[in-house]
């Protein structure tokens, strides 16, 4: 059969139409150049991926008649958007009457190159907490105190920052960044203020060494790091957690680097302690020469008692982790708070006996000064509390 002519003219028409709404005009190229632009730069995408088969194949789905651009124009137009953000940035930070706060943070990738990230704080007239990464920068010299000082005084001075509008820098515990930063408090008057968040680290850290507790937590470790290297194991304990109507959840494996981290291993660990014990007793899932990851009677009930002196903790560091609202004046009362709880606490076990009092006295050192206040020597954090409509009665001193 041949299609009348009539259906073959508005064939033909309908094909153009179709073939016409491919096309690009340079208009509508540039808003997509500028769209994948924002997005290589919103995700922290390399440059490369312009040069990817699949995004190349998704980019002419999307829109046939547009032209992709090579890598070397988007370098080219990421190099412009650099200079005209790092502008604005300027005229952001130069605009706004508030003083500023910095966060310097020394840290390594997983390719162990070393960076300085710094980024600054301020509020605005209505009142609103804005953050401003200012530089994430290569370190290729030793980290010493000086350099340090100076790789923060560089930047500061490249956005043409008053060093007199900065009151404070944040910092986490490392020896050569407390002391980078009392160079820049004798030198500007910077107050030098210690990461909460690292400081409980290090807090949980020296307690955790407890060696029951220590070999609790590293029996605990092994028998997830069993589950999630078996597939086979995986896939049984979720049987067993149907058949027990036990939450379907995973088992969490916890990062050095991270204390918390070791909180929610364990937690999980508790919650799905008998569908792991059946899966570790079913001879057809488990040889038997790894019976022995099953943890002791008594070290499930000293990982419960552990869980419990970890969960005040676990909560003071996600609240000082927030970043919409401020966090320096909850430190004094949190300190005073976690003391409480913890003196409060009536731990069974003597390693939880011992995790007590080495926390009693990592707190009390650690701050000392957060807890006390002179009008010789007044101190950034407590003045903070002071001015703290929630905290303005200061009984935590």
């Amino acid at each position: 059969l041949t299609a009348c002519p009539s259906y073959r003219a508005k064939q033909q028409t309908l094909s153009s139409l179709f073939l016409s709404s491919k096309s690009c005009t340079p208009q509508h190229a540039a808003v997509i150049t500028n769209s994948i632009l924002n997005m290589l730069v919103t995700d922290m995408r390399p440059l490369s991926m312009v040069e990817d088969d699949g995004f190349i194949a998704m980019v002419h789905t999307l829109n046939p008649g547009y032209t992709l651009p090579s890598r070397t124009h988007f370098t080219k137009l990421m190099e412009r958007k650099y200079v005209d953000t790092l502008q604005k940035i300027m005229t952001v930070i130069k605009s706004t009457s508030s003083k500023l706060a910095l966060t310097a943070d020394v840290w390594t990738s997983i390719a162990t190159e070393a960076y300085l990230g710094i980024t600054c704080h301020y509020i605005t007239e209505d009142w609103e907490m804005q953050s401003i990464c200012l530089t994430t920068k290569p370190l290729q010299d030793r980290h010493t105190a000086s350099n340090i000082a100076e790789w923060l005084e560089e930047a500061v001075t490249r956005f043409d920052i008053p060093l007199n509008k900065i009151i404070a820098l944040v910092h986490d515990n490392g020896a050569n960044v407390v002391a980078a930063a009392n160079i820049l408090e004798e030198k500007h008057g910077w107050s030098s203020v210690s990461c909460t968040g690292h400081t409980l680290q290090l807090v949980i850290n020296s307690a955790l060494k407890n060696q029951a507790i220590d070999k609790a937590v590293r029996a605990a470790r092994c028998l997830v790091e069993h589950f999630k290297r078996s597939e086979l194991a995986t896939t049984k304990l979720k049987e067993k957690q149907k058949q027990m109507a036990t939450p379907e959840h995973n088992l969490v494996q916890d990062v050095s680097t991270r204390w918390n981290s070791t909180f929610y291993m364990i937690t999980r660990l508790l919650e799905q302690r008998w569908p792991v014990t059946a899966t570790l007793s079913d001879s057809s899932v488990t040889h038997k020469d790894k019976k022995y990851l099953d943890l002791k009677p008594d070290q499930w009930s000293l990982l419960e008692e552990l869980s419990e002196a970890l969960k005040p903790f676990e909560c003071a560091t996600v609240f000082m982790s927030g970043q919409t609202y401020t966090t320096i004046s909850a430190i004094p009362p949190l300190v005073k708070g976690l003391l409480r709880s913890t003196l409060s606490a009536d731990f069974q076990s003597a390693a939880l006996q011992a995790f007590k009092l080495t926390t009693v006295e990592q707190l009390q050192e650690r701050w000392k000064f957060e807890t006390s206040f002179s009008d010789t020597a007044p101190n950034t954090v407590v003045l903070a509390a002071a001015l703290d409509p929630r905290f303005r009665r200061l009984k935590f001193l």
